[in-house]
């Protein structure tokens, strides 16, 4: 037997499938879009550096050199981000309260807020004695037309994350199962049944497990321990399948189990392992999953050696997804890495802790 690649010495650096269901077979869940999710870093530095930019481009109207731009501008900072950064923790302590509000009314308070986040950076200046004549009423209007457009972006960004309609990136990924893995387990369990009929049971009940987490209705997060427990699941039927061809490597960190991950995101990860390292090998493969806290991060890692040639290819539509929906829930607060290198490939995750 041909040995694997050495996992050690490796520098750190689906039941989901191609079919889709059709019209109608995906519940449509009733989502009401938060508009007022403004407790993210990411949306915190994007918002500063639109009214940065806003108060950049205002300050060259009446500006005849660079040094009265310059000072233009950090008068008018001096005012527009103390109002943006009240109008942010704001919209972050109240949003529980705003988001029960109807749609309409959640616009009507969030261009309120704006307007008053104006007013008071009006007055800041206007208390150090750098405006005169005190432009209140323009103030106001300004706070509340760039409140709007703050809104805007903040509502985008969440029907983004969860559509109403049809929840078509996270639903779409939750309800689709390839039917050869299907096929395959219960032709398992079938052989099962009488030389161990224990055995048939515990891949019978891991399969069910396994159909209600992806047909569930969708949820925004589930923790790391949850999505582990569902892979062990997965793994656990593969290995009557594969048997020693399959080799499977645990090494998991109790303390970041509370990090929370969009649901299913681990399961394609293993997925992707076993169906480009162990099936196209006549001698197996191993697959390792890792989990370790550093701080205020967890680290999530998903290793598997492949066969010559195997592993820089067939990497792409899976991985774009979970990419997609790890960065739709934790923003810049998380990383998603991949790695091929000496016949090793690697996907690394890191989110909040």
């Amino acid at each position: 037997m041909k040995p694997s690649p050495d996992f050690n010495h490796f520098a750190e650096s689906t039941i989901l499938g191609s079919l889709t269901p059709a019209d109608g077979d995906v519940p449509v869940p009733s989502v009401r879009v938060s508009m007022f999710d403004a407790c993210h870093v990411g949306v915190v530095l994007r918002a500063v550096l639109f009214m940065e930019a806003v108060v950049g481009v205002g300050a060259m109207f009446g500006a005849a050199q660079p040094m009265d731009w310059l000072m233009r501008f950090s008068l008018l900072t001096g005012g527009v981000l103390p109002a943006t950064l009240a109008w942010l923790i704001a919209a972050c302590a109240l949003k529980t309260r705003l988001n029960l509000l109807a749609p309409r009314l959640q616009w009507l308070a969030g261009i309120t807020l704006g307007a008053v986040a104006g007013l008071y950076g009006c007055g800041l200046l206007a208390l150090m004695g750098l405006l005169q004549p005190v432009p209140w009423w323009a103030s106001a209007f300004a706070g509340a037309l760039l409140s709007a457009m703050l809104l805007a972006g903040l509502f985008w960004r969440a029907k983004a994350r969860t559509p109403a309609a049809t929840a078509a990136r996270l639903a779409e990924l939750q309800s689709r199962i390839r039917p050869h893995f299907l096929f395959n387990t219960l032709n398992s369990a079938i052989a099962l049944v009488r030389a161990e009929p224990l055995k048939a049971e515990a891949v019978l009940e891991d399969l069910s497990e396994l159909f209600r987490s992806a047909l569930a209705d969708p949820t925004e997060s589930v923790t790391l321990s949850h999505e582990i427990a569902l892979a062990q699941r997965y793994l656990a039927i593969e290995e009557i399948r594969f048997g020693e061809r399959l080799q499977v490597q645990w090494s998991l960190d109790p303390q970041a189990d509370a990090a929370r991950l969009p649901p299913l995101l681990l399961q394609p990860l293993v997925e992707n392992a076993i169906r480009h390292g162990v099936e196209p090998s006549a001698t197996g493969a191993q697959v390792k999953i890792s989990t370790v806290r550093r701080g205020n991060v967890v680290v999530v890692k998903v290793t598997n050696s492949s066969p010559a040639g195997v592993g820089e290819r067939g990497h792409g539509l899976a991985l774009a997804n979970v990419r997609d929906r790890l960065l739709l829930l934790h923003d810049v607060q998380a990383r998603f890495q991949t790695v091929f290198k000496d016949g090793v490939f690697q996907v690394r995750l890191e989110v909040p802790a």
